[in-house]
């Protein structure tokens, strides 16, 4: 099931910040980019949220941009995943998966129970514009193509 130009589900979960982030508040202020991430052991996830790491400033400074990355993990695990990356950005904690369910799906691995990994662009109406689900825990989309999908409103910056 796709997402995409659909509404996204609303959803509030605690943030290694200390505090919550439900997703309509975010939006009160312009777009968000919801992150799914496998688990704080995951190689591949950390390597996406640097990408986002490295331009979430300039996301939320010059376009009002949240970048919200969901991890299918208790809020320790999280939180040492933030520190040990040196992320500029907070994880939320999903470790029931609810949220994650909701989104791309999780599913029973070595690791216990992990999330589908996926990027989601939410324009500040709710709607779903981009929808990217991993075929392989390796496949990803990054920091600056998101970047650059917004600033082209919501189309490929690369095709044309």
């Amino acid at each position: 099931m796709t997402l995409e130009q659909t509404q996204a589900p609303d959803f509030t979960l605690e943030n290694t910040g200390g505090g919550e982030t439900t997703l309509s508040e975010t939006l009160d202020s312009g777009p968000t980019v919801v992150l799914v991430n496998r688990g704080h052991w995951c190689s591949f996830c950390a390597e996406q949220l640097q990408t986002f790491s490295e331009v979430s400033y300039d996301l939320w400074f010059n376009d009002d941009i949240d970048v919200v990355p969901v991890v299918t993990d208790p809020m320790d695990e999280v939180t040492e995943m933030r520190d040990r990356f040196d992320l500029d950005i907070q994880l939320l904690a999903d470790p029931e998966g609810t949220v994650t369910d909701q989104y791309s799906g999780t599913e029973e691995t070595s690791h216990g129970l992990t999330g589908v990994a996926a990027t989601y662009v939410v324009d500040e109406d709710g709607t779903v514009r981009y929808e990217q689900v991993a075929d392989h825990p390796a496949d990803r989309t990054y920091g600056n193509w998101v970047r650059y999908f917004i600033r082209n409103d919501y189309e490929d910056p690369f095709e044309g």
